[in-house]
């Protein structure tokens, strides 16, 4: 029964025209829906597909950092292989200090109603900020929270300048113009290279003429699979990140123990330290190819709102 007639409260999923009052009864029950606790169950299935869709960059991101780190030639190896270990340590912190703790414990808790990305992040910022370039900017008038009593030099500088303004809004679209750009080259480069390795079994005359059509041919089938969603293309791909990722574990176990159990060593920041005063500018130069370990580490924030932040 309609609840102008008396009969009953009103529904929250009526379309009716009750002006602003509608609005803020369907974001709050929108944001519940959002922050309301899912069963272990659902979870672990959403945790299942984020390795199809967001881990499987991350996991494959370390393999070409020693290529790199050693590609310039200036790097020399000694006997105590010091370099080896102050490269390894490298990495080791690198992906320690940014994905874990950087993207996990700090920049997955700016969520925007459980949305990221660049501009889940921007309209994060205008909704906090007085920056009057997004409706409804001031949260402290939307949320109805008393105004603070001293606002910080930064906020106070982005609300009383539009240059900085027009600035924050600039950067938010070249943050995601490079996330458009890196979602069309990435997959691009990284299907060349993988089909350039056919190059060992066919001649070269043949490996010319049979890269380009089947790396579109690959990057034609990758795309179409986008068509049926996110879900699907996790269920597809994430059993084939699970094998790939118990398959180099098994390997650098196995490894480890067979030629050098003392690569533990390497987790000491030491080497880090030890690496850079012996290799000097090469060591610096090196830097630029060990944080290729960390490529991919932006998904997990971009594709926020395909999964949660407990996936």
């Amino acid at each position: 029964m309609d609840a102008e007639s008396g009969g009953g409260a009103p529904r929250v999923g009526m379309r009716r025209k009750v002006g602003p009052l509608w609005v803020a009864i369907s974001l709050d029950s929108a944001v519940s829906r959002i922050r309301s606790p899912r069963p272990w169950s659902a979870e672990l299935l959403l945790a299942y597909q984020s390795l199809g869709v967001v881990y499987g960059d991350v996991a494959t991101a370390p393999l070409y950092v020693f290529k790199s780190a050693f590609a310039g030639g200036d790097i020399e190896h000694s006997a105590g292989n010091e370099e080896i270990y102050g490269v390894l340590s490298l990495v080791f912190w690198t992906l320690t200090l940014i994905p874990l703790l950087k993207y996990v414990f700090l920049v997955l808790r700016a969520d925007d109603h459980g949305e990221g990305g660049t501009f889940a992040l921007y309209s994060l910022i205008c909704r906090r900020v007085r920056t009057g370039l997004l409706p409804g900017g001031d949260v402290r008038r939307s949320e109805g929270a008393a105004p603070a009593p001293r606002l910080s030099s930064v906020r106070a500088a982005l609300e009383r300048h539009r240059v900085l303004q027009r600035l924050l809004l600039l950067l938010a679209l070249l943050g995601t113009c490079m996330v458009i750009g890196d979602g069309v080259l990435t997959p691009a480069v990284s299907v060349v290279s993988a089909v350039s390795g056919l190059e060992l079994s066919l001649d070269s005359e043949q490996h010319e003429y049979i890269l380009l059509p089947v790396t579109c041919a690959i990057l034609v089938g990758l795309f179409t699979l986008q068509h049926y969603g996110t879900h699907r293309v996790g269920f597809l791909f994430a059993p084939i990140v699970c094998v790939w990722l118990l398959c180099i574990s098994i390997i650098g176990v196995y490894n480890i123990i067979r030629w050098n159990p003392h690569v533990y060593r390497a987790l000491s920041p030491y080497y880090m330290y030890k690496f850079l005063q012996k290799t000097q500018t090469g060591g610096w130069m090196s830097l630029g190819g060990i944080l290729l370990c960390v490529t991919g580490s932006e998904a997990m924030y971009a594709d926020l709102g395909h999964f949660s932040v407990f996936n």
